[in-house]
C-alpha cells in the first residue's frame, strides 16, 4: 500500500460521542475538514451541538447531531442507526464523552461512583460494543478511545475518574488483540491537562493554571485541537499498522509507555 502524506477521509463516516464541546467538538470539525461525514452524539446542549453541525455544513461538509444519555443502550441504538441511515456504513468511531469530578475516597458516595462509571466507562463499553458489531460485519474500521494521564498515574481526589480512564487503557489493549484479525484497529489517546470548559472551573485559579503550564516541558497547556490532531492521525491510513497504542498528548508532562 502506497502512503500519501495528506489525510483524506472523503466518503468515510465518523461517529464522535460527546461531540458538542471540548475535544469532541474539535474532533468533529477536524474529521469533517478531512472529508468525513460526521455524526456527533450529545446529551444536553442542543444549541452547542447544532453550532458544530452548522459550522461543518458551512464548509460544504456533512454532519448530524443525535441527542441521548450515553449511559443508556438505546442512545447507541439511535446514534448508530441514524448515522447509518444518513451516511451509510460507519468507518470511524471516537469514544470521547465523559465527565471529571472531584471526590475524596472517604467522602465519595455510591451515587458519585456509579455516575462516574456509567458516564466514563459504561458509555465506552456501549461505544465499543456497537462499533465492533458494525465493523466486524464489514471487516474494516477504526475505533479510537479517549483516556487520560490520570488512567496511567492515578489522580488524588479523582480516584473514580482515574479508575475509569485506566480501564479504558486496558480495554484498548484487549480489543486491539480481539478485533485486529477483523481488520479493526483500536487505539487510544491519553491527554493530560487540556484547556477546555471541563477544566475551566479549576483554571479559574490563575496560580494553579500557571503551575500546570510550568509543569509541562513544552510550557503550554494542550488545546482541544492538539488532541484532535492525533485522533485524526489514528483515524487515517497514516496509522495503518498502529494498533493497541496509547498515544500520550500532554506536552511531555507524563513520560510513560
Amino acid at each position: 500500500m502506497s502512503i500519501t502524506p495528506n489525510i483524506d477521509l472523503t466518503g468515510q463516516t465518523a461517529i464522535v460521542t460527546g461531540g458538542s464541546r471540548g475535544i469532541g467538538r474539535a474532533c468533529c470539525l477536524l474529521l469533517a475538514r478531512a472529508g468525513a461525514n460526521v455524526a456527533l452524539g450529545f446529551k444536553n446542549d442542543r444549541a452547542a451541538a447544532q453550532a458544530v453541525v452548522d459550522e461543518i455544513r458551512s464548509k460544504g461538509k456533512h454532519a448530524i447531531a443525535v441527542q441521548g444519555d450515553i449511559a443508556r443502550r438505546d442512545t447507541f441504538d439511535k446514534l448508530f442507526q441514524e448515522s447509518r441511515d444518513t451516511f451509510g456504513p460507519i468507518d470511524i468511531v471516537v469514544g470521547n464523552a465523559g465527565i471529571w469530578k472531584e471526590a475524596a475516597i472517604d467522602q465519595m458516595t455510591e451515587e458519585q461512583w456509579r455516575e462516574m462509571m456509567e458516564i466514563n466507562l459504561t458509555s465506552i463499553y456501549f461505544t465499543c460494543h456497537y462499533a465492533a458489531r458494525e465493523m466486524k460485519a464489514r471487516r474494516s474500521g477504526k475505533l479510537i478511545l479517549v483516556s487520560s494521564t490520570a488512567g496511567q498515574r492515578g489522580e488524588a481526589y479523582h480516584s473514580h475518574y482515574a479508575a475509569a480512564k485506566g480501564a479504558i487503557i486496558s480495554l484498548t489493549k484487549s480489543l486491539a488483540a480481539e478485533l485486529g484479525p477483523s481488520n479493526i484497529r483500536v487505539n487510544c489517546v491519553a491527554p493530560g491537562w487540556v484547556d477546555t470548559d471541563m477544566a475551566a472551573p479549576a483554571f479559574k485559579d490563575e496560580k494553579l493554571k500557571e503551575s500546570v503550564r510550568l509543569s509541562i516541558p513544552l510550557q503550554t497547556i494542550t488545546t482541544a485541537e492538539q488532541v484532535a490532531g492525533p485522533i485524526l492521525f489514528l483515524a487515517s491510513d497514516l496509522s495503518a499498522h498502529v494498533n493497541g497504542e496509547i498515544l500520550n498528548v500532554n506536552g511531555g508532562s507524563i513520560l510513560c509507555g
